[in-house]
């Protein structure tokens, strides 16, 4: 589990084809960008840009994640060098300041706005339509790893578009400040709203098909 509390922002440094062909992942070497290194062991979470990667080599300022297909098919931002933010897993002892994060991007999110306003940024994100019933004013959403608020939420005809205030503080030490027009993001709904939906949806009668 996660906050959405981005602790540092790492760099891809090296995207390695593992074997297997098409169908193989990458190996990512990402430097830490200031992450504490010395409590991660072989085998822990750390969350790139919001997804929940595996550790399988490390060294005092880099670590090493395997990405299958399936994950790059379903993400934005690893694979290719770059920065990412970069969060470890959460600890029992420490404050959740944002809110419950899985780590398993639900979908990509395309921006349609990144414009200043005031001292802030307003970022407006347009959903895939399966996950608009998810999204609410004042509710939680995850980009690219960052745990934000919904300012305001807008059904269309082709998915949902929400708008979120970026301070300048959130612009300054995440990855959101290379955020263009037309680009795309990894989203994580909220993990209530997601247990919400499906307890009142279970027993529900199945549509029958003509």
């Amino acid at each position: 589990m996660f906050t959405g509390i981005v602790a540092a922002v790492g760099k891809i440094q090296s995207v390695t084809p593992l074997p297997g062909g098409h169908d193989a992942g990458v190996r990512l070497v990402v430097t830490s960008g200031g992450l504490p290194m010395a409590d991660v062991a072989l085998g822990d979470s750390i969350a790139l840009n919001g997804a929940c990667m595996t550790v399988v080599e490390k060294t005092a300022d880099s670590f090493a994640v395997d990405v299958s297909r399936e994950s790059l098919n379903c993400t934005a931002g690893l694979d290719a060098i770059g920065e990412v933010n970069l969060e470890k897993a959460l600890t029992l002892n420490e404050r959740l300041g944002g809110h419950l994060v899985s780590g398993h991007v639900d979908g990509l999110g395309t921006v349609r706005k990144f414009e200043p306003v005031g001292e802030s940024y307003e970022l407006v994100v347009e959903a895939p339509q399966a996950l608009g019933k998810y999204l609410a004013f004042k509710g939680s959403i995850v980009v690219n790893g960052v745990s934000l608020t919904v300012n305001r939420v807008e059904d269309t005809l082709d998915g949902c578009r929400f708008s979120i205030n970026l301070i300048p503080h959130t612009i300054q030490v995440t990855t959101l400040k290379h955020l263009k027009v037309g680009g795309k993001v990894n989203l994580e709904v909220d993990l209530i709203a997601r247990y919400v939906e499906r307890m009142l949806s279970a027993g529900q009668a199945p549509q029958q098909r003509g």
